[in-house]
């Protein structure tokens, strides 16, 4: 959903002075793709809105609306602090989609095995609007049934394979250099829907340098 699109909807939300639950779901989708300059835009246009009719009767009302409005977009903003997700569910699955999905420069990807094809189509996706993508993961995971390391290579993703007689066994990945996901979560379905497993977000800058070092030295060795 586009920013005129929000803004028409916002617009007709103010109808009957309230969001509505299908209101809200629309807008708590639309404020997670905005990045942070048009979620400003969006707060001010609803402002602006509310503005335009405080001092009346149902002043009391358009607060509560905007109150709302503000909470769902603070809600969709990036966690500034470090988070922990688990599974089964998707709660692990829509993290890692989001970060994917909002990486800007870089996704640098080490992980033991991939498989789940909703994460990959974000990877693919990612690489074909120009964010560089770097994958590390193990040999004998890369032949299970389902592997997507094929689709990556063929895509034009650089991916590099331990072939060692042990595993890479790592599950992180870094994005843009400021978050760094690690845990226990493979990427794979059967992680999101029936494995007790987690994942921890951080932008904590020494955990950070850690693993990016980890990642370039590994890079480094598997060439």
């Amino acid at each position: 959903m586009d920013l005129t699109a929000i803004r028409d909807l916002l617009t007709r939300s103010l109808d009957d002075r309230k969001l509505s639950r299908n209101e809200r779901q629309a807008l708590a989708t639309a404020f997670n793709d905005l990045d942070v300059e048009s979620r400003r835009v969006v707060r001010r246009r609803a402002f602006e809105l509310a503005g335009g009719l405080l001092g009346g009767p149902e002043s009391g009302t358009l607060l509560e609306w905007l109150e709302a409005v503000v909470d769902l977009m603070h809600r969709a903003e990036p966690a500034a602090d470090s988070e922990a997700h688990f599974s089964p569910g998707d709660e692990c699955l829509r993290r890692i989609i989001l970060l994917i999905e909002r990486a800007k420069q870089t996704v640098d990807v080490c992980v033991f095995t991939i498989t789940d094809d909703r994460i990959s189509d974000k990877l693919l996706a990612a690489h074909a609007r120009g964010v560089k993508v770097r994958i590390i993961t193990d040999n004998e995971k890369g032949l299970d049934l389902g592997s997507d390391i094929g689709r990556f290579e063929q895509a034009g993703i650089v991916v590099r394979v331990d072939r060692t007689a042990f595993h890479m066994h790592h599950k992180f990945a870094i994005f843009d250099s400021r978050l760094l996901l690690t845990g226990s979560y493979n990427w794979t379905r059967g992680a999101a829907e029936a494995n007790e497993e987690n994942i921890v977000v951080t932008p904590d800058v020494n955990l950070l340098q850690a693993f990016t070092a980890t990642f370039e030295r590994l890079w480094l060795k598997l060439h």
